[in-house]
């Protein structure tokens, strides 16, 4: 039987375990962008005062696992709220124990307070025992997110010129080449056909059975004909052969 834990919204108090405990997870728990916890602590201290919810799962008075949410109200293409978790941790002596499911059960229950169509979770994508579990639980892959530094962008579009003329990529312009030659190829068959037809001659395919027929024809002729001067030759040397011997009787 798995033992039963709390959870409810997070004290002050509580708040600091959680800094600790994503400290410990690292990165790879999907919550901890440094390794300080003072830091962590003013990063939860601004996601609530902006209207964010950290629930923590509680064994006694001991953080065991937390989650952090936020309701997003509607937007351009979703016109009822949705619930973003924007991370899950559950201390390594306590996975496999229900804590995750209990910290979801939570989240769930304000999802449907706020009447929320969907839950969305982005965990770190290194993250695999969280990609697993959450799986499990039916969350699918949605859109992917992209992020860029705020100086970072500042300086791209500072280099990248706001309107210009359009570059053609040289493999493009391969492909247009050969295009263009297979037209021309095509609409030069087609002049040379206009003037056969033109000239009277035929257009059609040729067919070659009839040319081939000729051809043999042609060669049985010739041999026949070779065949008969061998023979008229054989024919006079008789003819001479015999005129020598009347002779010589």
């Amino acid at each position: 039987m798995r033992p039963t834990v709390e959870v409810r919204s997070a004290t002050e108090e509580d708040l600091r375990a959680v800094a600790a405990l994503a400290v410990d997870l690292g990165p790879d728990g999907g919550s901890a962008a440094t390794t300080d916890p003072a830091r962590l602590l003013e990063h939860l201290s601004v996601l609530v005062a902006a209207g964010g919810q950290v629930l923590v799962a509680c064994d006694d008075d001991r953080v065991v696992g937390f989650l952090l949410q936020r309701v997003l109200g509607p937007r351009m293409f979703a016109t009822t709220p949705n619930l973003y978790v924007d991370a899950i941790g559950v201390d390594p002596a306590w996975r496999r124990r229900g804590v995750g499911r209990a910290l979801l059960a939570a989240a769930l229950g304000t999802a449907r307070a706020a009447q929320a169509d969907s839950i969305y979770c982005a965990p770190a994508p290194g993250a695999r025992e969280m990609h697993r579990f959450l799986a499990r639980l039916g969350f699918a892959p949605a859109a992917g997110h992209r992020v860029v530094a705020v100086p970072a962008l500042e300086r791209r579009l500072a280099q990248e010129p706001t309107a210009g003329p359009t570059v053609v990529r040289r493999r493009d312009g391969a492909r247009r080449r050969r295009r263009d030659a297979t037209r021309a190829a095509i609409e030069d068959l087609v002049a040379r056909r206009r003037r056969a037809r033109e000239a009277g001659l035929p257009t059609g395919p040729v067919d070659l059975r009839a040319f081939q027929a000729q051809q043999a024809a042609a060669e049985a002729e010739a041999e026949a004909a070779e065949h008969a001067a061998d023979t008229d030759e054989i024919r006079l040397e008789d003819v001479a052969v015999d005129s020598r011997s009347s002779t010589a009787s």
